[in-house]
């Protein structure tokens, strides 16, 4: 039985190698239409900096990656605990996120009014809305400044994405579990925690963790992936269609190859995935084209430190909207992990576009690092010239789960369900973090596997 798995990111890599870990006689081949795998996961290590072309980390908090990196003999590296100091720019100040109550009432970062209508939360009705955007639940439940100022920062700093958008039980389905079943937020944490209490376990309405890499760097997974592969992993191998068949399908590679393969799976981006059904589904195609990538432009950028004034005791701020800058958000990586840069220097990396402004991501390099200096000249009073820069693009960068998100895969899922042997995965579809993709992954390798044992 010939498994073929189009997508060399961590997706298509993870999944590979846990269906060879769990049978290593499996004929499986991994087709990667780039140069080198990985996907949005790549290490750039230049003139002493380490600067991450996409994914800076993963939370520890979810066993698999961590059981995949100790298969594969990866030490985790956790951020230090300035990794817990997290800032918002708000009324031309940075503001440090509050870490308890007490504190949050004592922070200036929402008005007095604006922190007790916080307190209203828990007499605040519930929504009737099937599927509600992260604007719309917040402003009901926390009020339009806690929104303004804690929650739409929060959506920008993980889905560079909008708000007024971006679907909560897509997006945040814990949030949206908690008051289904509580009524309220702060009633389900209540409940929650004392449910908890005695069990030693942390209770959230957040994903909670550590932020974690790995000596030199993110890649460090892919390269250790790449390796256990070996000769199944085939690059510069772009599929530009398939053809399914009453016992195979039919994969064609753009160089005019063709290979047969009896289990297919395409852990493609949606929109790659899209031109690749194009023929042989036209409605899943155009199902998968409504799933929007945004571009999102990452600058890294390295300072004498005594050139710095601020103190970079932190993780890095966030920017609301409402503040009207050119960037998201900028994180103070040399902070965060340790061999970020040389010593006596520091690594800053701003990240700008997203899809409330993807125009400013696709500007060329010069104006991309004008734009990023001018805000941190506003925002941190850094007044130095960068003595490091590099600017990495993503154009289609990363899956926005909008409104109607999962209607559309329920859509996708009723038809691919009746061909045997077909998958899609990867970050488009249940979960964007690279947790998501390795669960997900090793979900999939069951059920082939069981698939196989009664085909």
């Amino acid at each position: 039985m010939k498994i073929v798995i189009v997508g060399g990111g961590i997706s298509g890599l993870s999944l590979a190698y846990f269906l060879l870990r769990k049978e290593p006689g499996l004929d499986v081949e991994v087709l990667e239409s780039a140069s080198r795998p990985g996907g949005k996961i790549w290490t750039d290590r230049a003139e002493g900096y380490l600067c991450e072309w996409g994914v800076n980390g993963f939370l520890d908090n979810k066993p698999r990656t961590l059981e995949l990196a100790s298969m594969l003999g990866l030490a985790p590296v956790r951020s230090n605990d300035n990794a817990r100091k997290r800032f918002i720019y708000s009324d031309d100040q940075l503001h440090k996120l509050p870490e308890s109550p007490p504190e949050f009432f004592r922070s200036n970062l929402l008005s007095l009014r604006g922190r007790l209508r916080i307190i209203y939360e828990i007499f605040a009705p519930r929504g009737t809305a099937d599927d509600e955007t992260l604007m719309d639940f917040a402003v009901r439940r926390l009020g339009k400044e806690a929104y303004e100022k804690l929650i739409d920062p929060m959506a920008s700093g993980i889905y560079a994405g909008d708000s007024s958008k971006l679907s909560l039980k897509s997006c945040f389905p814990r949030i949206d579990e908690i008051e289904r079943k509580y009524g309220s937020l702060i009633r389900g944490m209540i409940k929650l925690q004392k449910e908890a209490k005695g069990t030693g376990k942390k209770v959230g309405s957040g994903p909670g963790g550590t932020l974690t890499t790995f000596d030199g760097g993110m890649h460090s997974l892919i390269d250790s992936l790449r390796e256990q592969l070996g000769h199944r992993l085939k690059i510069d191998s772009e599929v530009s269609s398939i053809d399914r068949r009453d016992k195979n399908y039919g994969v064609f590679l753009g160089n005019g190859d063709e290979m047969k393969a009896d289990i297919l799976v395409l852990a493609t981006p949606a929109h790659i995935s899209s031109k690749i059904l194009r023929q042989e589904n036209k409605e899943i195609s155009e199902m998968l084209d409504k799933i929007p990538y945004p571009a999102v432009s990452v600058a890294c950028l390295g300072f004498s430190k005594e050139k710095i004034g601020l103190s970079l005791d932190g993780f890095g701020y966030l920017v609301p909207y409402k503040e009207r800058r050119r960037i998201l958000g900028t994180l103070w990586d040399s902070s965060i992990f340790p061999d970020r840069a040389p010593d006596g220097k520091v690594l800053l990396r701003t990240m700008v576009g997203g899809a409330r402004a993807s125009d400013i991501a696709l500007q060329e390099d010069d104006k991309i690092v004008g734009d990023v200096m001018s805000e941190l000249r506003a925002i941190m009073g850094i007044n130095a010239d960068p003595e490091f820069v590099r600017v990495y693009k993503h154009d289609l960068a990363i899956p926005q789960y909008n409104v109607g998100h999962q209607r559309i895969i329920a859509s996708i899922h009723a038809i691919i369900s009746k061909w045997r042997g077909f998958y899609l995965t990867g970050n488009a579809y249940r979960g964007i973090s690279l947790n998501d993709c390795i669960e997900n992954s090793y979900i999939w390798s069951e059920k082939i596997l069981g698939l196989k044992e009664v085909g």
